[in-house]
């Protein structure tokens, strides 16, 4: 298994940085950082695109939720069916987000140890025949940031950026009505995401902060357009 995850992600995904690096980049690590984030985001776009509907349709349906369990508090069998059947109506699988996490995950974990391993010698020995090994490694962006040290400045823009995804995936305040448990959690985690953004990343290389940053400014793009769609769209109809 160590293997197979070894050559079908890690090395390819090294690869293809140290490529960027060489060439597109101008022998900027932080900019091969960028490019290769991107590429990385177009090519998983459908999996993005189904997660982040998903989570949006969620949130935007837990007043309904909230009424179905009131509604059938005494009788759970009822309300597992009106929940089911409400999924069903804005064409939600519950099991999806699950199984589009679990997608991404090795990805993503690749990544990490990706950023937080390829600054040094001995993370080149896994380079393909055709991609030529540097020389020296630039390891900034722009020359301004230095991505084998932690830096405060990549871990505020990773904190701000993912606050402004995660504040564009909350649906309006319905007036005149209670929010659930749900929609209060919802709303408390926009703004304890970006703390554990900090916590997170306040020790780590600003690689990892970087590739956070830009996967995040990404995200809020989307997210923009999402919620586009399904304002102007057809509930239910969006998948």
């Amino acid at each position: 298994m160590g293997y197979l995850y070894n050559e079908i992600l890690h090395r390819p995904l090294l690869n293809g940085l140290v490529f960027l690096y060489n060439t597109v980049a101008f022998h900027d690590l932080g900019l091969a950082i960028v490019i290769l984030t991107i590429l990385i985001r177009i090519v998983l776009f459908p999996l993005f695109q189904k997660s982040a509907h998903y989570q949006t349709k969620m949130q935007r349906l837990q007043p309904e939720l909230s009424r179905i369990n009131k509604t059938h508090a005494d009788n759970k069998e009822r309300q597992l069916e009106a929940t089911m059947a409400l999924y069903r109506e804005h064409g939600l699988n519950p099991f999806s987000g699950i199984f589009l996490l679990l997608v991404q995950l090795p990805i993503l974990i690749a990544l990490y140890q990706i950023f937080l391993n390829s600054l040094t010698a001995e993370s080149l020995n896994g380079l393909y025949a055709f991609v030529a090994r540097p020389e020296t490694l630039n390891a900034t962006l722009f020359g301004l940031i230095n991505l084998t040290k932690s830096s405060m400045v990549m871990v505020v823009l990773a904190a701000l950026a993912q606050f402004a995804q995660g504040r564009l995936a909350l649906p309006a305040r319905a007036s005149g009505s209670g929010e659930s448990s749900a929609e209060r959690m919802a709303r408390r985690m926009v703004f304890l995401a970006p703390i554990l953004t900090i916590v997170f990343l306040g020790t780590l290389p600003s690689a990892v902060g970087l590739y956070w940053t830009v996967t995040s400014v990404f995200g809020v793009v989307q997210q923009f357009f999402i919620n586009r769609q399904i304002t102007h769209g057809k509930p239910g109809n969006i998948h």
